[in-house]
């Protein structure tokens, strides 16, 4: 899922001479971390809402297109790569268990990018994770593979974020927010529907909290809300 792919925006800092990579810990991949994740998916309408655990462990450096990178895996089957430079924290690549070769990310896909201020905007893309057609047996995702540009923006820093795991202090919190141009009703009408993301992420632990909102402005689709919150980190 981003919903592991929402997790999917994830990234690294180089160190010299193999060693694991450190950017104020705002995204830690040095080998043997894990990262455990309780996850709510709150649909539209009565009681509808389910809770499942995700977990993404660090495997430490490789090599993607010549270059060295570094490997993070989810126990869904995803597995990404990462690097940082004086930019920020970026995302090189990504692969599925069925794929043979990591898809390389062109352009560089930011998770964080600097400075760490309020304000430091970026863009890239997103898709829904959330929207579920109505009168569909079984329910599908609302065009899962619709790639559409989300504007990411630095909000707020020094926060302080209650998880499950314990409360964290300074951390920054990210804004993303996107408009899907929807189908809305059987006249043809078409109109825009909000996507956000608010992601926190913590010092010398990384993404500690997220909410994703995706709200439908057509009676043919269910919108609700996302959100991983950690309850573990090793």
């Amino acid at each position: 899922m981003r919903l592991v792919a929402i997790s999917l925006t994830v990234a690294t800092l180089l160190g010299g001479c193999g060693a694991a990579p450190g950017d104020g810990g705002w995204f830690p991949l040095a080998a043997g971390h894990v990262w455990t994740y309780r996850v709510t998916l709150a649909r539209e309408g009565p009681a509808d809402q389910t809770r499942e655990r995700l977990i993404l462990r660090t495997r430490g450096p490789g090599t993607i297109a010549g270059e060295r990178a570094w490997r993070r895996r989810s126990d869904s089957g995803m597995d990404y790569w990462l690097r940082a430079d004086d930019t920020g924290i970026f995302r090189v690549a990504s692969k599925t268990d069925v794929e043979a070769e990591p898809r390389l990310d062109d352009p560089r896909r930011y998770v964080l990018r600097k400075p760490y201020v309020v304000g430091t905007q970026w863009e890239a893309t997103t898709t829904p994770y959330v929207l579920q057609r109505r009168n569909e047996f079984p329910q599908t995702q609302y065009q899962r593979n619709h790639m559409i540009p989300m504007t990411y923006r630095i909000e707020a820093v020094e926060q302080r974020v209650p998880t499950p795991a314990r409360s964290f202090e300074g951390c920054l919190l990210v804004v993303g927010r996107a408009d899907l141009r929807i189908f809305v009703d059987a006249q043809g009408a078409w109109r825009d529907s909000p996507l956000t993301t608010r992601e926190w992420y913590c010092p010398q632990v990384g993404l500690v909290r997220l909410e994703r909102s995706e709200l439908s402005a057509s009676k043919l689709l269910n919108g609700g809300t996302l959100t991983l919150e950690l309850t573990a980190f090793e």
